[in-house]
C-alpha cells in the first residue's frame, strides 16, 4: 500500500484530494493546523466523514512543529496543499502569517524531504497569482512571474525553494499553478461561495470593480486529477504546470450563468477594485496536457451547479433571508 502525506488535508482542495487517494486504496496521513483564517468548523466538516476510516490519520499541528524526519520515513508522496491563502488579506499586519505558512513551512518540509529515502514525489500547490497581470493570455509557464500581491510573492518564493531543493538535493518536486479553483467545500472567503450564500440570504453580492474582469475557473475534481497525475507522471519531476479549467470567462457572464442555475435574479453591489487582484487570468494548459495527460472534465455550468447544490445542503435552514 502506498503511503502518502497531504498537508492542508482538511482544506478545500486537500480534503477532496484525501478522498480521491483513499478511494485508490492509499494510506493517507493528513496534516492540518485547523487554524482560524476561516472558521475551523468548515474544515472539520470537510473531513468528518473520514473520522473512522482505517487508512486515514489526521495530525492536527503546525507544519513547523512536527518531526518530519520521522513522519517521512516510509512516505512515497507528499502533496503540499497547506498555505495561507487569500490575496486581499495578505497586505498589512496579516503578512507575517503568509511568510510563516507559505515560505517557512515549505522550507521545513523540503529540508526533511531531501533526506527522505522513499520519497518519489513532492507535489507543491502553487497559484496563478505568481503571474500577476500577465501581458500574454493565455499565460504559459515560461512567462516571467510578476506577482501583484504579497500572497503571490510568498507562493512564488515557496515555488522557487522547491526548485532549489530539486537542483541541489534532488527533491522530486512538481509545482501546480492552480487557476481559481471552485466547487463543493470551497472556502467561505472565495467568490462563488460568497455569491451563492448571498443568494440564499437574498442579499446583493459584492462585485469588485466593473465585473468585466476575466478568470480561468477550475473545478476542484480537475485540480485533484492533476495532483494524482503529477505524483506518477515520469516526466513531471522538476516541472511547473498550469492547472486551469480550459476556458476564460468574464465575471459578468458567470453571474448570468449563476442566475440561470438558481433560477432568480441576483442583486449586485459593485465595490472598489481590490488591491492585488489581477485583472485577467487565463491558463495555457498545453504543458500539463503533454506531461500529465491533464484534460479538464467539468464545464463551468456543471461545476457551478454542483457548488450550488452543496451550498444549499451545507447551510440548510441555517441561512435565511434577512
Amino acid at each position: 500500500m502506498v503511503k502518502v502525506i497531504v498537508t492542508g488535508a482538511a482544506g478545500f482542495i486537500g480534503s477532496h484530494l484525501v478522498d480521491a487517494l483513499l478511494a485508490q486504496g492509499q494510506d493517507v496521513i493528513g496534516v492540518d493546523e485547523l487554524n482560524n483564517y476561516y472558521e475551523p468548523q468548515f474544515k472539520r466538516q470537510n473531513i468528518a466523514h473520514l473520522q473512522n476510516h482505517p487508512n486515514f490519520q489526521l495530525i492536527q499541528a503546525d507544519i513547523q512543529s512536527l518531526d518530519w524526519q520521522t513522519l517521512l520515513q516510509d512516505v512515497e508522496v507528499v502533496y503540499h496543499q497547506a498555505a495561507q491563502a487569500g490575496v486581499r488579506a495578505s497586505w498589512g499586519d496579516g503578512f507575517r502569517s503568509y511568510t510563516e505558512r507559505n515560505i517557512n513551512a515549505t522550507q521545513i518540509l523540503l529540508e526533511a524531504a531531501k533526506d527522505a529515502k522513499h520519497l518519489q514525489r513532492f507535489v507543491f500547490a502553487s497559484t496563478s497569482s505568481v503571474y500577476g497581470d500577465a501581458e500574454t493570455l493565455p499565460t504559459h509557464e515560461e512567462i516571467p512571474p510578476q506577482p501583484v500581491s504579497p500572497y503571490g510573492i510568498t507562493k512564488l518564493a515557496a515555488e522557487r525553494l522547491c526548485g532549489l531543493y530539486h537542483k541541489n538535493f534532488g527533491v522530486p518536486f512538481v509545482a501546480l499553478r492552480y487557476f481559481t479553483v471552485y466547487g463543493p467545500r470551497q472556502r467561505p472567503d472565495m467568490a462563488f461561495h460568497k455569491f451563492f450564500k448571498a443568494v440564499l440570504q437574498d442579499e446583493a453580492i459584492p462585485v469588485y470593480g466593473d465585473g468585466e474582469q476575466t478568470r480561468d475557473f477550475t473545478f476542484v475534481s480537475d485540480a485533484v486529477a492533476a495532483n494524482l497525475a503529477a505524483a506518477i507522471a515520469p516526466e513531471a519531476v522538476g516541472q511547473i504546470c498550469n492547472i486551469g479549467g480550459g476556458s476564460r470567462v468574464v465575471l459578468r457572464e458567470v453571474l448570468n450563468t449563476m442566475e440561470e442555475i438558481v433560477n432568480r435574479p441576483i442583486k449586485r453591489n459593485h465595490i472598489e477594485k481590490a488591491m492585488g487582484d489581477a485583472r485577467h487570468t487565463a491558463a495555457d494548459v498545453s504543458k500539463a496536457r503533454k506531461i500529465l495527460g491533464y484534460q479538464p472534465q467539468v464545464s463551468l455550468r456543471d461545476g457551478l451547479s454542483k457548488e450550488w447544490f452543496w451550498i444549499q445542503s451545507f447551510y440548510g435552514d441555517s441561512v435565511k433571508p434577512a
